[in-house]
Formats: structure tokens, sequence, C-alpha cells
């Protein structure tokens, strides 16, 4: 089982687990919604933590957010983890 963090999907994989466009994909990138890992040669390589963001960007658009307020929200929820863990210490 990889890493949760670490790339190993291309981007097709990726996009077929998550029921999206490849372009969806590239565009989400160019947004900052997420950070594939990229190959040497500059291949995306999706994580177990990119495809669950994915399923939550899916179904924040479902919602009828838009990509500025989905980034919104994914940016408070990344704070939100971070204050948590903080506060676990």
């Amino acid at each position: 089982m990889p890493k949760r963090g670490r790339g190993v999907y291309a981007i097709s994989v990726a996009a077929e687990m998550v029921s999206m466009e490849i372009q969806n994909l590239r565009v989400y990138e160019r947004r900052g919604l997420l950070q594939p890992d990229r190959t040497a040669g500059g291949t995306r390589l999706y994580s177990a933590d990119d495809i669950e963001t994915l399923h939550r960007i899916r179904d924040l658009l479902a919602e009828g957010l838009n990509l500025a307020g989905i980034a919104r929200v994914l940016s408070l929820e990344d704070e939100i983890a971070r204050l948590r863990r903080r506060l676990a210490e």
C-alpha cells in the first residue's frame, strides 16, 4: 500500500477514480486546489490524499460552491486540522 501523500496514480487513473474529466483535474491544479507530485519528465502523479481532496472538491461542487469558495473551504479545513493537531500535543 503506498503512503497517503506519495503520488502513484497517473492523471487518467485519478480522474477515473473520482469520476471527473482529466481537464478538470488540470484546472484544479492551476487554481491551487491540489498539487500532485511530478516525475522528472513532468507527469502528474496523484496520491491517496490527492484523491481524497478530489472527492471533497466534487462534493463541494455538487453543493453549489464555485472554485473560489472551494479553495476557501479547503484552506479552512486544513487550518482546523492543523489546530486540532496542535491542541492534541
